[in-house]
């Protein structure tokens, strides 16, 4: 399916009173309506390379890259400077879209240590038989993260919070024509998710370029 299309059924269709209650909204009213959320970023301000991963909290391949390659990004080059990342949501259905909920629940600076967390443990709380069992194994990550229940209940209840994440995801899916995850913007390309020798390849290229570019 392609993402546009799950933008378009998450917002008619997820249970928050006002979308459920006008089911002939079109997409571009919801999603024009809705208010935009900036990024949230992580390293350096100045760094000279920028590196956005859009990535779903309920991909297999997301969670294996955070799994397998996020600790040798982050140490070897956001937390030395050389680069500033991003990660953007993707809702491929509802439940994606509770996990980016809580993700932001605490607030931005928590929003990594949450996200890492969803992706360490996306498993265990994805075997939920129901959507009530998946809920309370989130309502857990939550607890553990220093959350509590009315904190977490108020930001899933918070349907103008969920209208905003769709319309940024989707306006951030199209803009960079975005059809699978993770993908990543390499400063500025599109690059498809690979073994980390290749992307620290294309990492150490544009860094090359950036150091060019600055002398």
């Amino acid at each position: 399916m392609l993402i546009r299309s799950v933008a378009a059924a998450l917002a008619l269709s997820l249970a928050t009173p006002v979308l459920a209650q006008d089911a002939t909204a079109t997409e571009e009213t919801e999603t024009s309506e809705a208010q935009t959320l900036p990024d949230i970023a992580l390293g350096a301000e100045d760094a000279p390379l920028t590196i956005v991963e859009y990535a779903s909290f309920t991909c297999g391949h997301c969670a294996n890259f955070h799994d397998q390659n996020w600790p040798k990004l982050k140490s070897e080059y956001v937390d030395t400077g050389k680069v500033r990342f991003i990660q953007r949501d993707v809702y491929f259905d509802a439940v994606g879209l509770w996990a980016g909920i809580l993700a932001r629940c605490g607030g931005d600076d928590k929003y990594y240590a949450v996200s890492d967390m969803l992706f360490d443990e996306q498993k265990k709380w994805l075997e939920g038989d129901s959507g009530d069992q998946i809920a309370e194994n989130l309502r857990k990550i939550g607890l553990k993260a220093g959350m509590t229940e009315e904190q977490m209940t108020a930001c899933w209840n918070d349907s103008a919070k969920a209208e905003s994440l769709i319309a940024t995801f989707q306006q951030n899916t199209t803009a960079d024509e975005i059809e699978a995850t993770p993908t990543f913007v390499i400063g500025g390309e599109k690059v498809q998710n690979q073994p980390w020798d290749e992307l620290k390849k294309i990492i150490d290229d544009k860094l090359a370029e950036a150091d060019t570019a600055a002398e």
